[in-house]
This record gives C-alpha cells, sequence and structure tokens, in this order.
C-alpha cells in the first residue's frame, strides 16, 4: 500500500506525526485510528488494521498522540482531554484535504478517546474499539504506586511497557473525571466492540460497560486469546478482517467507476507495486491480486503465479464433476479440491533452465449419498477437466511487444 508522511497541528499547536496508508486502487473512504496509552501509531496491530483496509479502498491515518512517538510536545502536559482534541484535530486535517473521516477506530485508551470524539465529528458513520476502557481512569492502575507523588510533586517518572514517562498531575486529574456512558449513548454512529476474554490489562467487563450503554446499531466480537497489544499477528489479521467486513455494511462505500474495458477474452496483468511484485488482474468486470510471499520480497497481498495455476486446476476439477453428476442427475451435495504444487515460482524463475517436472498434488472430496461406483466415475471425470488436460500437454506462448 502506498504510505504517505505528514504532519498536522495538534491540540496545543505542536507538530503532530502521522502516516496516511492510502489504497492501491481508488480511494472509497477514510478511517481515523488512536493508538493505545503511551503506544505509537506504528504498532503492529495499527499497521495490519491499516493495510487490510487500505486493501478494500480505505485510507487510514495513523497518527502519535503530542508528545509520543514523533510528535512534537511534552507528554506530561497532555490528559485525555488533550487526546480527544487531537484526534478531533486529525479529522480536521483530513478534511482540509477532502478526506473527511466516517470511520473511527481506537485501540486501548485511543478507544475512549474515540468514544468520546466521534460525537463531537461530522461524517462519522461508524467506530471501532478494541481493548477500550469505559472507565479511562482504569489507566492509572499501570502507575498507580506513583499517584501520591504525582499529586503531591505535581508529576512523577513511571515506566510503562518498560520506558520511561513523566505523568502530569492535570492527566491522572482529568482522567479521574471523564465519563464516556453519556458521549457513547450520543454516540450516533455504529459501533464494534472487539475485546479479548483474557485481556490482563483492561478486563472484558469494559466491553460489556461499553456495549450496553451504547443504542443499536452494536456488534460485539470477541478477540479469543489475544492480548491486550494484539501483538500476535494472526490476532492482528483476524481483528483487521472482522473491523474490514463490518465496516462495510455502515460506511456505504461506492462502487467504484470501471476502468477501461478489457477486450473479452483477455486477462490484462498490470503491476501495482514497482517496488515489490503486487499485479493487478482484470477480466472483464472482475479483479483480482498477484504477489510473492514476503520471503520473496513480496507483499503476500494476492496468490502467487503458480497458486493462480492450482486455483484454476482445483476450480476446473470442481465445475467439471458438478457438470457431470447434475446431468446424471446423482445425489451430489458438495465438492471440495485440495491442490498442492511441488515447486516455487520464486526458485523457478531464478533458473529458466530448471528441468524440474512440476507435480500437481489433487486431493478431491465428494459429499452426498453417491455409490462407490460413482465415486469411482466421478474420480475419473476428474482428469477430464480442461485446464488438466491443458497441463498435461505442452502449450505454446508467444510473445510480442504492444
Amino acid at each position: 500500500m502506498p504510505t504517505e508522511k505528514l504532519t498536522f497541528t495538534g491540540h496545543g499547536g505542536d507538530t503532530l506525526a502521522a502516516r496516511l496508508d492510502l489504497p492501491n486502487g481508488p480511494h472509497l473512504a477514510t478511517a481515523l485510528f488512536a493508538h493505545c496509552f503511551t503506544c505509537s501509531k506504528d504498532i503492529t496491530a495499527a499497521r495490519r488494521i491499516a493495510a487490510r483496509l487500505s486493501s478494500m479502498g480505505i485510507a487510514v491515518l495513523r497518527f502519535d498522540f503530542t508528545g509520543l512517538g514523533h510528535s512534537e510536545g511534552e507528554f506530561e502536559n497532555t490528559s485525555f482531554t488533550t487526546n480527544v482534541d487531537d484526534l478531533i484535530a486529525a479529522g480536521d486535517a483530513l478534511a482540509a484535504r477532502d478526506m473527511a473521516p466516517s470511520l473511527l477506530i481506537g485501540h486501548s485508551l485511543g478507544g475512549a478517546a474515540a468514544l468520546k470524539a466521534a460525537p463531537q465529528m461530522d461524517g462519522i458513520k461508524a467506530v471501532v474499539t478494541i481493548g477500550a476502557p469505559f472507565d479511562p481512569a482504569h489507566v492509572t492502575h499501570n502507575f498507580a504506586e506513583a499517584i501520591p507523588e504525582i499529586k503531591d510533586q505535581g508529576s512523577a517518572e513511571v515506566t510503562l511497557g518498560g520506558r520511561p514517562f513523566r505523568i502530569g498531575k492535570a492527566f491522572v486529574e482529568d482522567v479521574s473525571q471523564a465519563n464516556l456512558k453519556a458521549s457513547i449513548a450520543q454516540l450516533g454512529a455504529a459501533l464494534l466492540v472487539l475485546h479479548a476474554p483474557r485481556d490482563a490489562t483492561v478486563g472484558i467487563e469494559n466491553a460489556a460497560d461499553i456495549f450496553l450503554a451504547a443504542k443499536h446499531p452494536k456488534s460485539f466480537i470477541t478477540l479469543d486469546n489475544a492480548d491486550h497489544l494484539i501483538t500476535q499477528a494472526s490476532d492482528a489479521e483476524y481483528a483487521a478482517d472482522m473491523i474490514a467486513t463490518w465496516s462495510k455494511r455502515y460506511l456505504e462505500l461506492a462502487e467504484p467507476e470501471a476502468p477501461d474495458a478489457v477486450p473479452e477474452g483477455i486477462m490484462r496483468v498490470t503491476e501495482a507495486d514497482a517496488d515489490g511484485f503486487l499485479q493487478d488482474i482484470q477480466s472483464g468486470t472482475h479483479h483480482a491480486l498477484a504477489d510473492e510471499p514476503a520471503k520473496f520480497g513480496g507483499t503476500n497481498k494476492g496468490f502467487s503465479p503458480y497458486g493462480f495455476i492450482s486455483a484454476g486446476l482445483g476450480a476446473c476439477t470442481s465445475m467439471t464433476i458438478r457438470m457431470y453428476a447434475r446431468r446424471k442427475g446423482w445425489p451430489l451435495t458438495g465438492v471440495s479440491v485440495d491442490i498442492a504444487h511441488g515447486k516455487e515460482h520464486a526458485a523457478d524463475a531464478a533458473d529458466p533452465t530448471d528441468a524440474k517436472v512440476d507435480h500437481f498434488a489433487r486431493t478431491i472430496r465428494l459429499e452426498g449419498d453417491l455409490s462407490d461406483e460413482q465415486r469411482a466415475k466421478l474420480l475419473e471425470i476428474a482428469d477430464k477437466c480442461p485446464v488438466h488436460r491443458t497441463l498435461e500437454r505442452s502449450s505454446t506462448v508467444i510473445t510480442q511487444l504492444a
């Protein structure tokens, strides 16, 4: 995904650092991501969610709150209210670029800030919280032993996540007075609550309180065994997929304009990322992405070239079996085909003289009340699928410049 570094002015006049993750194709909507307490815009969960949303046409702005990451200002002088103000300022900066956000996503205390900010921002259609506290003061348990010193001395240095931070008295007082119940009730947007039952930092009861305070439409999805920071790649990908799927219903994404027509019978492949291997594939009105795994220098956003060959073999096999069973009136209720290919594309491309033979291992599952004779016949029919026949015999490729 194309990523643009940019800055905007925060609540107190400081310059805040941000990244704008843009779609490879048409821009259909914009999301704004608020990170967790003392984290940054580059936390793993934020990056993965931004990548997933941008792949479906949603630009994502993620930024560092005042005094954190690459943003200017003193963290000691910030508070929960200033976080909310920074979030609103980020929305204004996007609006100035004609990219006003319609989706707010907040992680942990950033989720609480998103809930507080949403009713104050025009155009917000959906809000997502990830491991967010219902009571923002919950965050003070991370440095509870330092609160007497903070109140007495005006500030104190605490260690959070292995890093030193100076917490000011204004933060403690402000977060202790924050109340989200009214803001959640007045959200005026669809709400998705994501929370892990075993979150040891912000308990699952917070998700219940947020959900109960909200009006419909609202949804809740459990993150199962994920930790509070969503550090496991599989958990971050799952959260990203859930947000992407859920948000489609409420953002009312417009269909992108159809690109120039590709002639019938032509499969057009266009490079989408000159720094990697991402390819946009178009056939008529249909689109797909091809890529290579990260270990070969790709970004793993689509099937590999050989993956498409295996997919073609599997799809053709299933279609051919279905066509025959339908014509015979046999009780076939389902077909699935597993394809394993014995050679990786990158190794093949590295040595064009490699004479190894490709091996496609195909496992077919047939569902339904079929006799042994019918199953045997359908297995025989599988070998007659056109793609199978093409792969078994030699082909000719003629290449010319346009």
